[in-house]
């Protein structure tokens, strides 16, 4: 094929958006050593493509999904887990939970691995096409305060809401003022049996009441929570603790 054919092939690709269409001559020598026909050679060829766009759109996915680190299940030290079988691990991997919107709380105290877990849980769904949103309780509070007051808290209560799969991270520690417990209220039962959410929190149920102040929508809240969900006691020693005490001795 002369080199105008070739110039051609690739500014036809990048129109069409078929990126590794301009890439075929990487495939030319396998055709040749393995004696492809042209539909095996336009399968592979094809194949790749799509894979490629697979690809692509996991790391969209990811990057849209803002997890402050990336943390996998692989990495994640099972050991650690007292109270939790690894095989029901292994199971939320396949995002099922997702599919039925049921939701995982993880309580435990710090430094034993939930926000890990539910990265990397995160992850496992952007992997398998979910649409994902990692955040914390206080930045998603403050984000709904905000969009109160410049008008557009309808607008980021649909986005969150056409999310699969919703990560609040560490509902912790800070008492919330009633209109800030509201929003948050209003964000995680909108969700009820519609997507999913995974909520990590030092903080046991009893004490919830500490966090959003008022009794009676914490005990709403928590029902909601509670009715289709995986709750995950993660006490333990703490990673942290453990890796300090290694470094030193």
């Amino acid at each position: 094929m002369n080199d105008e054919k070739v110039i051609i092939i690739k500014v036809y690709a990048k129109e069409l958006k078929i990126p590794t269409f301009a890439k075929y001559q990487e495939l030319l020598n396998d055709a040749v050593q393995n004696n492809w026909d042209y539909e095996e050679f336009l399968y592979k060829l094809i194949t790749r493509e799509k894979e490629q766009r697979q690809q692509n759109m996991r790391k969209k996915r990811i990057k849209s999904a803002e997890f402050p680190l990336i943390k996998t299940l692989d990495e994640f030290d099972f050991t650690q887990l007292k109270y939790v079988k690894p095989e029901v691990i292994r199971h939320l991997s396949g995002c099922e939970y997702i599919d039925k919107h049921e939701n995982i709380i993880m309580m435990g105290n710090p430094g034993t691995g939930k926000t890990h877990l539910a990265i990397a849980l995160g992850i496992m769904a952007c992997t398998k096409g979910y649409k994902v949103k990692f955040t914390t309780a206080i930045a998603l509070v403050n984000q709904l305060i905000e969009a109160q007051q410049t008008y557009k808290l309808n607008k980021i209560l649909k986005q969150l809401q056409k999310t699969d799969l919703l990560i609040i991270d560490d509902l912790s520690y800070l008492s919330f003022s009633r209109p800030q417990a509201e929003l948050l209220f209003q964000v995680i039962s909108e969700r009820n049996e519609r997507k999913s959410t995974i909520i990590t929190s030092n903080t046991e149920f009893s004490k919830w009441t500490d966090i959003f102040v008022e009794p009676n929508m914490t005990a709403a809240l928590i029902d909601r929570l509670t009715h289709h969900s995986y709750i995950l006691n993660m006490n333990g020693e703490s990673y942290r603790l453990k890796q300090h005490k290694k470094r030193v001795s």
